[in-house]
């Protein structure tokens, strides 16, 4: 019996090399278009699909595998003799291996300027039908998706005359993986709907972790193919150990913070929660801010800066033991410095690639929830002032930077701060004038003539009672409560400015 071997790829990369090695090994190769010309120009003798199938291409190619002389050969048991009765009743000849890779179709679609029937004719439909085919068959058939795996395959074949049926099952999950994340790209770029009855997301794996956010806990790290630059997943690491789970987390937390402001900015976040962040005329002046706003918290800290690290500002985080540096780029200098630090992690992360995934996605014990990204900010917002006393200048730009930290903080969410910096962060307690003490007594001296962030609204007055006690003359917040008015009230009393927005930033 003819030993046969289908190839057909569209990435080529190390092909011609396992196809020789196959020659070698008294395999018949079958190929079709562009991997059939390519392998004839290089010596490698090769079967035409449309000789065994005595049918030609039709269609523009669309249709030259899908035939019962291919998917015969693919499908068929070797060792069945019912089935071996048929395909001799049919001339058709049992393929062995199958080495498939499809049409760029997620390549093509990532182009700036792809038309609709570029997209359309890049839906791969022969490869898919034949991969899948081997692989169900994968009890007889080998099939290869990954030009990774052709060394492995090789290696078999010379050894022991065929693969194991180990491999062949391995092989095999590898195919019904690669179809089914293909063929999730090609129904999300079709799909209109917001909502669709089935979901279907695909990641590739980055990197496999130490561990997760216990050291008893697995974890990996996996990337959007289709991501945004703007990310952990496709930052570059400059220097140091490489990323934890918990450092991807507090990581990410602190890019969704940092990318609110246009003006150099520094934030300093540790479990989820920023601790610190600051604004300037320079990025060394944001830091400093971000620093002196919590100098005790910005220990073993993540640091994301939205300017290029410079000498002076390197010579002062080299100086406190922080975890991760993500910047969009970092100096000679500044390099020189902080790699001093042998464990440091400093990224690179492309800010003027920075675009907003438009979803959320949680994982719940049995689900997924997907939620619209919360991107709204005061220019979405209904600006109301509504008490006596309006807002200073200087009480505007502080009601801004605490409204947009707030929305970054876990719930209930209180923000104290100053036209440049944070002064006072509440996180996370189960009632919102817990979050108010605990942000207020932060700030102590300092929030006299400070504002207030709040990221929803107050139940009642206590609040304003607490931050009029602290000093506070300016508070923001969504308004909406059937007491509203007691807040307002409270606040006339006191002389405080107070605003709403009208939008809640609950973080849960």
């Amino acid at each position: 019996m003819t030993k046969r071997a289908l190839i057909s790829v569209s990435n080529k990369d190390g092909i011609l090399e396992f196809a020789k090695e196959l020659v070698a090994l008294d395999y018949e190769i079958l190929s079709t278009g562009g991997t059939k010309k390519m392998l004839q120009e290089n010596g490698v003798p090769v079967t035409a699909v449309d000789e065994v199938t005595k049918f030609p291409e039709i269609l523009d190619g669309r249709v030259k595998t899908l035939n019962p002389m291919i998917h015969g050969g693919l499908l068929g048991k070797f060792d069945d003799p019912s089935h071996q009765a048929q395909m001799n009743e049919h001339g058709i000849e049992p393929i062995e291996i199958v080495c498939v890779n499809l049409y760029p179709f997620v390549e093509t679609i990532s182009k700036p300027d792809v038309t609709w029937d570029d997209a359309i004719e890049n839906i791969d439909i022969g490869g898919p039908t034949m991969l899948r085919s081997a692989a169900k068959n994968h009890q007889y058939v080998t099939v290869i998706v990954d030009s990774n795996d052709y060394p492995k395959v090789l290696e078999q074949l010379k050894n022991q005359g065929s693969t194991t049926i180990e491999t062949r099952r391995e092989l095999a999950a590898k195919v019904f993986r690669h179809t089914a994340a293909y063929d999730s790209y090609i129904s999300n770029y079709l799909t209109e709907e917001l909502f669709p009855e089935n979901l279907t997301i695909t990641y590739e794996l980055k990197q496999t972790l130490r561990y997760g956010e216990n050291p008893h806990q697995k974890a990996a790290f996996y990337q959007k193919r289709l991501g945004s630059d703007f990310s952990l997943a496709y930052a570059t690491q400059l220097h140091g150990k490489e990323l934890s789970y918990n450092n991807i987390q507090d990581g990410n937390a602190a890019l969704q913070i940092v990318k609110e402001f246009d003006i150099p900015a520094a934030v300093a976040v540790k479990h989820m929660n920023p601790c610190g962040v600051g604004t300037g005329t320079t990025i060394e002046e944001a830091f400093d801010k971000a620093y002196e706003a919590d100098p005790t918290s910005i220990f073993g800290g993540i640091i994301a800066l939205n300017r290029e690290v410079d000498e002076a500002t390197a010579e002062k985080l080299s100086g406190i033991f922080l975890e991760i540096i993500i910047a969009p780029s970092f100096t000679e200098k500044a390099l020189e410095i902080l790699t001093k630090k042998k464990n440091i992690r400093l990224m690179a992360i492309n800010f003027a690639q920075e675009k907003q995934d438009p979803f959320k996605v949680v994982s719940v014990e049995g689900g997924l929830l997907v939620q619209e990204d919360d991107a709204y900010g005061l220019n979405d917002a209904n600006i109301q002032v509504v008490t006596d006393r309006k807002p200073t200048e200087q009480e505007w730009e502080a009601l801004k930077l605490g409204w947009s930290v707030v929305k970054h903080v876990k719930s209930n969410a209180i923000v104290v701060t100053d036209a440049q910096m944070t002064l006072g962060v509440g996180a996370g307690q189960m009632n919102r004038v817990g979050s108010a003490k605990i942000a207020l007594e932060q700030a102590g001296n300092k929030a006299k003539g400070a504002a207030l962030a709040s990221d929803a609204f107050f139940p009642m007055s206590d609040t304003v009672e607490a931050a009029a006690a602290a000093g506070i003359t300016a508070i923001i917040q969504p308004g909406g409560s059937i007491k509203d008015q007691d807040s307002i009230d409270k606040a006339n009393e006191y002389g405080i400015a107070m605003v709403f927005t009208g939008i809640r930033h609950f973080k849960h």
